[in-house]
Formats: C-alpha cells, sequence, structure tokens
C-alpha cells in the first residue's frame, strides 16, 4: 500500500502541547499498549519497571544535546541567531543562520569577546559552512554562551537546561534531546537494573531534521535526514547475546531504534560500528532488532508517527492517540509517554 501523509494525521488540541518537563522526571504519565492482547493500560512513567522483565536489554541513546542556540551581531551591529548543527572538523561546522541574508560567504560574526565565526561556504539547502576562532575551550564557551535549540512549539524558556539533557547523556552533538529518555531518574534505573534488566547505551546524534515536516504528499517521496550513530562493543555484545538467547530488546525512543534498525543483521544481531544513517521506518516495516518501544507522542504527519504505527499498525496507533488526546495526556518533547510491548 501507498501511504499518504494524511494517512497519519490526527487532531490535536494546543492545550495538550506540553510546555514544561514533569518534576520529578518519572511522575508524567505512561501509556501501555498490548501488541499481543490488545490491552491499553494507563499508568505513571515509574511503573515501566512492571513491564521489564529479567534478562530484557534496554537500549538507551546517550548523546547530549549541545546549548547549540548562539546569538551573534555584525560589525555593523546586525542581529544574527546562529544555530550549531553538525561539527565538519575541529573548528569548522555546518550552522543555520537567521536571517541568512546577513551572512554571505567572508561574512565574520561577532558573538562575544572569546567567540566568533566566519563563513566559508553556504550548502545547496542555504545552511552555513563557518569556521570559529576563540579564545579558551570551545566546549567550555558554548556551554557558557548558548542556549538550549528547543523546539518551535515550546514557547516557554527553559529554566533548567539539564531538564532538557537525560540523566544518561554523555556525548555532546545533539541539536535536540532523545525526549523519551528524559523520563528516567538515576533511581529509577538502578531499580530497572537490580530486576535484572541489562541497559546497553548506543548514540545517536539528533538533528533539527527530526522536526522537519513531511511535505510531499506521498511518503516514500520524502527525503529522510541523515544523523550520526555509534554502537559501541559492550553494547553490541549485550544485545547480540538477547537476540542469540530470544531476550527482549526495547528500544527507548525513536533514535535508539533508528540506530539499532541501521545497524541490524538479518538475524536482529549488531556488530560495533558507526556512521550515518537515513533510515525511514513506516508501515508496513518489519523490524530485525527491536522488540519494544518506550516513546513520547509524536508530531501529527511526522517521520516518528510513521516509525511507531510500523510496530503497531496505522489505524491502532491512531486509535492510541485518539484516545491519549480524550484522557488529556501532555504530548511531545516535554510531554508523556508510551510504551509498546
Amino acid at each position: 500500500m501507498q501511504y499518504k501523509k494524511r494517512d497519519f494525521y490526527y487532531n490535536l488540541p494546543d492545550e495538550l502541547i506540553a510546555q514544561t518537563p514533569a518534576e520529578p522526571r518519572d511522575s508524567s504519565r505512561l501509556l501501555v499498549y498490548n501488541r499481543t492482547e490488545q490491552r491499553t493500560e494507563h499508568k505513571i512513567f515509574r511503573d515501566v519497571i512492571e513491564y521489564l522483565h529479567e534478562g530484557d536489554v534496554l537500549v538507551v541513546n546517550n548523546t547530549k544535546v549541545l546549548p547549540a542556540r548562539l546569538f551573534a551581531h555584525t560589525p555593523n551591529g546586525g542581529a544574527v541567531e546562529v544555530l550549531l548543527l553538525k561539527r565538519l572538523e575541529i573548528d569548522l561546522w555546518e550552522v543555520l543562520v537567521k536571517p541568512g541574508k546577513k551572512c554571505p560567504v567572508g561574512k565574520k560574526l561577532i558573538i562575544s569577546d572569546e567567540l566568533s565565526l566566519t563563513v566559508e561556504g553556504i550548502t545547496p539547502t542555504g545552511e552555513r559552512i563557518v569556521r570559529f576562532a576563540y579564545d579558551g575551550v570551545f566546549e567550555e564557551i558554548i556551554e557558557k554562551l548558548g542556549s538550549m535549540p528547543l523546539p518551535p512549539y515550546i514557547r516557554e524558556k527553559l529554566k533548567d537546561n539539564s531538564r532538557y539533557q537525560t540523566v544518561y547523556a554523555k556525548h555532546d552533538g545533539s541539536a535536540a534531546a532523545p525526549t523519551a529518555g528524559l523520563h528516567f531518574t538515576p533511581e529509577l534505573l538502578e531499580k530497572i537494573k537490580a530486576k535484572g534488566v541489562q541497559v546497553a547505551e548506543v548514540m545517536l546524534h539528533v538533528g533539527l531534521g527530526t522536526f522537519r515536516p513531511v511535505k510531499e504528499e506521498i511518503i516514500t517521496d520524502h527525503k529522510m535526514h541523515s544523523e550520526y550513530y555509534e554502537i559501541g562493543e559492550e553494547a553490541a555484545n549485550i544485545i547480540t547475546a538477547a537476540k542469540c538467547e530470544g531476550r527482549r530488546v526495547i528500544a527507548v525512543g525513536t533514535t535508539s531504534v533508528r540506530t539499532l534498525e541501521s545497524a541490524a543483521q538479518d538475524d536482529g544481531t549488531v556488530k560495533p560500528q558507526h556512521g550515518d544513517t537515513k533510515i525511514f521506518i513506516y508501515p508496513p516495516y518489519k523490524f530485525k532488532c527491536v522488540d519494544a518501544l518506550i516513546t513520547n507522542f509524536h508530531l501529527p504527519e511526522s517521520t516518528l508517527v510513521m516509525l511507531v504505527a510500523a510496530l503497531t499498525g496505522r489505524e491502532k496507533i491512531l486509535s492510541l492517540y485518539e484516545e491519549a488526546v480524550k484522557k488529556g495526556y501532555r504530548f511531545f518533547s516535554f510531554g508523556d509517554a508510551m510504551m509498546i510491548v
């Protein structure tokens, strides 16, 4: 069947778009859908431990969000917003600038006394290739000067940058958080491990393409964005052993799904590797590695809701979303969670 973009539309009232994170993290709500029994339950996120069994492998994405939004000015004083997208070399980055007309090749922008940049190129899609000049350690300067690149549907200012990071975030490089992981606390993770569940860490740097809308009517015409991922030896061994022994691999978030399914052999096993993925998962995709998923509620007609639909079926995911709307669940990055088993 050839799916169209509108096949993944659902109606969402604006007031259900979460503007602030739940406090504490694991107090958000959790909709649990059992595919075998076709049963839906409504829980609190910390109850997720009830649905995890000894021998399961929980796969998390340990990427860390850069405070990637910088405010610069031209030598003449014109304001320019700079968003870090991708590091190309030690001082060379691909960035998004607004307004673009102020940033031709050769233009210098000043961010502070210790940080400036020069535009060295323009990509076919309008992003700038820029070289930074700075005094000190680049990451420390960015941590001090940058602000979190929150999604456009979040209008409230974030009081604490750490609330847009998972508690296991390690490797700088994301332009957005792997938001399904925001619900975990260190205490909940320890309880999960104590139950005999293994936690495997992979990494996928989330790009802004994750928010890029599907514009083509036929979804297969959509050009998927590229994201960099890594699977280390320890994680690969844990995941492969589970697949060989018939134990469940449970992905935390669509980014973990994309990493695992990009890397998986036909038997679901994975090898240590790194690279870029453009994988686009939509029904009737057959999953090779992922057996269950913990995820947030995603935007209508987005590639992420299409990915989740591949696990449940299109009609079922839309009915689950409709039920979540009726019950007042909070949606998107700071919203509530869903577990599909």
